[in-house]
């Protein structure tokens, strides 16, 4: 039988239970960006990130949400979704710390033309999140090509090992 008093067993079940509920939440926040980005659905992208939130992708810096809708409704991201296309992320390695969390996955972007679907962007890609009054949400989500750089394979390793990713260019 176990040392611990009825109470103890309690609290550290509800402490499991709590952890196995944010893991969730937060893999499915990161697994609705590729179906909500590819529905061209702006508001609900944005409302992915904190209000001071950050999504730094290889060639864009955007720095709050208004940026990232701006991103969703820009004539490039409608022209692929005009011409077909799937952001796909995951499945999402995912490390809770108390009210904050670093996930990690990669993604592809596959785009359609002529009839035939083509892969067009593999990506390393590296949250941090934390707990809101509405839910978790995005504070930073940096994303790198995988194109033999030294930063992408970094991110990955730094999101893997549950450590938040250098922020800044």
């Amino acid at each position: 039988m176990s040392d611990m008093s009825t109470d103890d067993r309690l609290a550290a079940l509800e402490a499991r239970l709590r952890d196995l509920e944010d893991e969730r939440e937060i893999s499915q926040l990161v697994a609705s960006y590729g179906p909500l980005v590819d529905a061209g659905d702006a508001d609900s992208v944005a409302g992915l990130w904190t209000e001071d939130g950050v999504y730094d992708v290889d060639e864009f810096l955007m720095g709050d949400p208004a940026a990232i809708r701006a991103m969703v409704l820009s004539d490039d991201h409608q022209t692929l979704i005009a011409r077909g296309c799937s952001h796909f992320l995951g499945p999402a390695r995912v490390s809770i710390d108390g009210d904050t969390a670093v996930a990690v996955c990669h993604s592809i972007l596959v785009v359609h033309h002529e009839g035939r679907f083509f892969p067009v962007r593999s990506g390393a890609n590296h949250f941090t999140l934390v707990r809101t009054e509405g839910g978790w949400r995005i504070s930073n989500r940096t994303s790198r090509l995988l194109n033999g750089n030294e930063e992408a394979p970094a991110l990955l390793g730094d999101g893997a090992a549950g450590r938040s990713a250098p922020t800044g260019r």
